[in-house]
């Protein structure tokens, strides 16, 4: 298994969950059937907007895609940036 750093998470305007890594492109992720996509232009793994599934489920199907198609483990570091994360869901996933 290999890691890389989350460089930044986030909720886009239109409510969907993204994750930056640092240095892994995970273009192909759609192969792993979840909704999961890889944006190349902003090298971004992002989530459908949260409906059905919260914010904080969306990050663990980010985690979890990453992990079963690419047997990648992405980390939170103390340098990870957070973009209009509320501190209850920032504190859920410190604790993923």
């Amino acid at each position: 298994m290999t890691t890389d750093k989350i460089v930044e998470i986030g909720i886009d305007e239109q409510g969907k969950v993204f994750v930056k890594p640092e240095t892994k492109i995970f273009e192909f992720i759609w192969r792993d059937a979840s909704a999961i996509r890889w944006d190349e232009t902003k090298k971004i793994l992002y989530s459908p907007k949260a409906g059905e599934l919260t914010h904080y489920d969306w990050y663990r199907e980010i985690l979890l895609a990453t992990k079963g198609e690419y047997g990648c483990q992405l980390i939170l570091t103390e340098k990870t940036q957070w973009t209009n994360i509320p501190d209850d869901l920032r504190r859920l996933i410190t604790l993923y």
